[in-house]
């Protein structure tokens, strides 16, 4: 008997084709934006895994430190060490941990005094604020002075130490002290390079820095993440420190037997223009930039510089640093005399203006427009008479280099000042040169070479130049006419000594022929084979060279700039000295020869270092017979109110007017932002980097 269904029950169901379809399809679709996360996420992983992973840490409790990066160093040319950065400690407590539990308080406070030298007052201090987790508890450790507390720390006992780490850090150390400041430069804090090669070559020598992360992971364990610093290049330059040293002995010794108001020296290679020593007598300690005893030259007693020190303000402090720091070699400009004479005559051989036949007749000077220009002999009383091309250099005769210039005219003359470089900066690779404009207004160029002007500068009166630009000149008038940028870094290397750039010599032009430059080194050596280069004569060598005595202003004060510039060997010149004596202490600066002397005492000894060989067997010096390039006062009657290129624009002349100049306050401006910052720097890293 068939049982109907009762009208309430459902019918059975079944899955229709239709609906297994849609099932099919929403199971499709739901893999297909599962499979599409999964991708996502890998390639989020990929490329912003770092970035997450550090916020990621960063909701963990986690906490960082920096991993500072090492500044490179700074090598001479024969790897000795000028400039370096040694690694030291903050030693930081924690005192949240420390104070944790007693058992590791002890250990700790116990460890802390044996291994640190700190009393129960100092850590009661330090540990004060009880939820701080970084507390500055010493600075500036050495590793010897750390490494016994980490020692300690592998032990059995020095496993309950708690709260207790170290920032590693790094300083700029300057092993050779004072030696070759002004090439090398400082730094302010660590990594700030300022003047020199450090303030050249500071995005070289400057690396990044890592960064350690600390966090506790879900099991409530600490693990770590690592971002590797990348440390500075390494400079190798041709900075010879032997060289340099021997160069800073002989200057210090002269300062203190005679004195001047300053010396300065430059050492070239003339076959490329490297420098190999670079000295001026006031200088001051890298380690210390900031020291001021460096100033003490400034004042004429101890009293006066007491005072200072006591009641200087920060502007007469940086002002005082400032003239320290600053490097005349480079940065300064004067008239250079009669050491110029060497690019007039060369600059007349090369375009057959004159010849080795020249001859003019020297009558104690010239009447020039109104003036009446001495040469120098006028201050013996006497004249020189007739003399040929060589006999002008070796007597440094203004009458006849007058002449010379008159026959090569304005155009001619200004040809050579431009192709010896003169009016435009040499692009050395160590900061404060002056500008191309700067340069280009203190000589006078064809449009303002009036005949007044075009005889002064001829021996080196009213032009101004720099030490830099006339060393330079100078090497290409005897390396057979190439003109050399000059420089000093040769070579950048990272940490593991591999070649990031060889800095090849860059040739600017030539200035004179081969013909002209052997011409020139022969009347060279004559200057100091029986000229007024004789007292800078060495016993056994081919010296050549010229002397410069130049009359500062105002006219007829009395103060002097004395300078002698000389190479050796004169068959293969091998080295080129350049030395500037401003102001001898003498009664008469005028027939001073301590340039020459002291180019003499530094070559006694430079030579046999440099395996300069001795080719000279007719030496025959009396000292008491070599006659002094005197330097009578330019003018005989009237005198010009300024007889110097650019006027009152040009810094020298500013400078003895005003003891000061435009660029010098422009320059004390950037350090007087430094000293004020130089604290800064110090405060930075330890508030800023830690977390």
């Amino acid at each position: 008997m068939a049982v109907k269904k009762g009208k309430n029950e459902k019918k059975d169901k079944k899955l229709t084709p239709l609906m297994k379809n849609k099932l099919l399809f929403a199971f499709v679709v739901i893999m297909a934006v599962f499979l599409f996360l999964v991708i996502s996420l890998v390639m989020i992983n990929i490329k912003s895994g770092k970035e997450y992973e550090q916020v990621v840490l960063a909701q963990q409790g986690s906490n960082s430190s920096p991993i500072p990066y090492r500044r490179g160093d700074i090598l001479d040319s024969n790897g000795t060490t000028l400039a370096t950065t040694k690694k030291i400690y903050n030693l930081i407590l924690e005192p949240k941990n420390i104070l944790e539990k007693d058992e590791n308080k002890e250990a700790t406070v116990a460890a802390l005094k044996k291994y640190f030298g700190f009393t129960d007052t100092e850590i009661a201090d330090l540990l004060e604020n009880e939820n701080s987790y970084y507390e500055i508890a010493k600075k500036n450790l050495e590793y010897d002075q750390v490494k016994p507390f980490k020692d300690f720390l592998e032990t059995e006992e020095g496993y309950k130490v708690t709260g207790v780490l170290f920032e590693e850090k790094y300083e700029r150390v300057y092993p050779n002290n004072e030696l070759a400041c002004h090439l090398i430069g400082y730094t302010i804090g660590t990594n700030d390079g300022q003047g020199g090669i450090e303030g050249a070559y500071d995005e070289y020598l400057n690396g990044s820095n890592g960064r350690e992360y600390t966090y506790i992971n879900d099991d409530n364990s600490v693990a770590k993440s690592i971002e590797a610093p990348t440390n500075g290049y390494n400079l190798v330059t041709s900075i010879d420190s032997n060289v340099q040293a021997i160069v800073q002995e002989k200057v210090e010794n002269y300062m203190a037997t005679e004195g001047a108001a300053n010396v300065s020296v430059l050492v070239m290679d003339p076959k490329t223009c490297n420098i190999l020593a670079l000295y001026n007598s006031h200088g001051y300690n890298p380690n210390d930039a900031y020291d001021i005893d460096a100033v003490r030259y400034q004042f004429k007693t101890d009293e006066e510089f007491e005072d200072f020190k006591e009641n200087a303000t920060d502007e007469e402090t940086v002002d005082a640093l400032a003239k320290v720091w600053r490097n005349f070699v480079v940065s300064d400009v004067f008239e250079p005399g009669s050491t110029y004479k060497t690019f007039t005559i060369a600059g007349a051989l090369e375009e057959a203006v004159v010849d080795e036949n020249y001859t003019h007749v020297c009558d104690g000077g010239e009447q020039v427009d109104t003036y009446y220009i001495q040469c120098h002999i006028a201050g013996y009383g006497s004249v020189h008479g007739e003399l040929n091309l060589s006999g002008a250099l070796e007597n440094s005769c203004n009458d006849v280099l007058m002449d010379i210039a008159k026959k090569e005219g304005a155009t001619t003359f200004d040809k050579y000042q431009k192709l010896f470089g003169f009016g435009q900066a040499t692009n050395v690779d160590i900061p404060g040169e002056p500008s191309d404009a700067d340069f280009e207004t203190v000589i006078y160029h064809e449009d303002t070479l009036n005949v007044t002007e075009l005889a002064t500068s001829s021996f080196g009166q009213g032009v101004c130049v720099s030490m830099i630009q006339l060393c330079t000149a100078f090497c290409s008038v005897i390396n057979g006419g190439y003109y050399y940028e000059p420089s000093v870094v040769q070579r950048i290397e990272d940490e593991d000594g591999n070649i990031i750039d060889n800095l090849e010599n860059v040739l600017v032009r030539r200035t004179v022929s081969k013909e002209t430059s052997d011409i020139m080194r022969q009347q060279l050596f004559m200057v100091v084979e029986q000229g007024t280069g004789r007292k800078a004569a060495v016993e056994g060598y081919t010296i050549g060279g010229k002397t410069g005595t130049a009359e500062k202003l105002p006219r007829g004060n009395g103060k002097y700039m004395i300078s002698f510039i000389g190479f050796a060997p004169v068959e293969d010149p091998q080295v080129v000295i350049y030395v500037v004596v401003d102001e001898p202490n003498t009664p008469d600066q005028s027939t001073s020869a301590a340039s020459s002397y002291l180019f003499a005492d530094i070559a006694v000894e430079l030579f046999p270092y440099m395996n300069i060989y001795k080719s000279n067997d007719n030496f025959e010096l009396d000292p008491s017979e070599a006659p002094d390039e005197v330097a009578t006062p330019i003018y005989d009657g009237e005198v010009p109110s300024n007889d110097v290129a650019g006027g009152e624009e040009n810094p020298y002349v500013s400078e003895s007017e005003e003891g000061t100049t435009e660029s010098t306050e422009e320059t004390e401006e950037n350090y007087e932002e430094e000293y004020y910052e130089e604290e800064y720097y110090e405060e930075e890293y330890y508030e800023e980097d830690y977390y």
